[in-house]
């Protein structure tokens, strides 16, 4: 991988970077508003990229947003697109840039094998059937890594239970500023993270460690009272102020980094 040795350099890109996103899109803020948001979009066909995988599941309990949308494709696919220019920009990683910013993949899609990094908005809502819960549990003993995001409050009872039925035997871990994910490209000082939505208590990180070991791998990591895909979706809106946003992309492209290193 590309690394950028001097931090203060890296902060520099990262900045220059998401100016990039806003100015290639000076009317972005108009044609968010007007965009039309379709769920029906044909997936890209793996051809070694590194594509995004958003998780499609099914619900808890029938509620859908403000946009229509449902739970788990909150902040589609304006999210995704914007955080993957600014991987292309930063790393030496060749991402898909497509429209849809990635693929999206039920639960129980063997599709799912071929990708390192799948990511799951608002698990308070995520429900799975037997096949899913199996293949999921098999990506990630195959070594793929997942990321939950956007949740908050009381949502963590349903996202627990779920990951009790996905890992029976894990151990879900607070994680300091210490832990490599957090070092694996831009060193980040601190988890003081500002939440989007001010509610739900203090931002935390979650993990799981394979066989429940701190020195083994990490399966998944868990933004909890966090929303770091929302500040990725209005980062070139103008809408949130762009230190928030970088602090978004930073933890994002060292939640992949990490998952592509270990």
């Amino acid at each position: 991988m590309r690394l950028l040795p001097v931090r203060w350099f890296v902060g520099v890109a990262l900045a220059t970077a998401a100016f990039g996103v806003a100015a290639s899109n000076m009317v972005a803020e108009t044609q968010w508003r007007r965009e039309v948001v379709s769920l029906d979009a044909s997936n890209t066909a793996y051809d070694g990229r590194f594509t995004f995988v958003r998780l499609q599941y099914g619900m808890a309990l029938g509620r859908f947003g403000s946009r229509g949308l449902p739970p788990w494709a909150h902040d589609y696919p304006r999210a995704e697109r914007n955080f993957m220019k600014i991987l292309d920009e930063i790393t030496s990683l060749t991402p898909f840039l497509g429209p849809t910013g990635g693929n999206i993949l039920r639960l129980g899609d063997p599709e799912l094998y071929k990708y390192p990094l799948a990511y799951m908005s608002e698990p308070g809502f995520w429900t799975m059937t037997e096949e899913e819960m199996l293949t999921l549990r098999h990506y990630i003993e195959k070594g793929g890594f997942l990321i939950f995001d956007d949740f908050r409050g009381r949502h963590w009872y349903n996202f627990e239970k779920q990951i009790n039925l996905l890992l029976p035997e894990a151990s879900l871990v607070e994680l300091d500023v210490s832990h490599p994910i957090f070092h694996s490209f831009f060193e980040i000082e601190s988890l003081d993270f500002v939440q989007f939505y001010q509610r739900g208590g203090r931002p935390s990180f979650f993990g799981v460690y394979e066989d429940n070991e701190p020195a083994n791998r990490l399966l998944l990591i868990a933004n909890y009272n966090n929303d770091i895909g929302e500040y990725w979706e209005y980062s070139d809106t103008g809408f949130t102020p762009i230190e928030l946003s970088n602090e978004a992309y930073k933890l994002g492209v060292n939640y992949i980094i990490y998952s592509m290193t270990h």
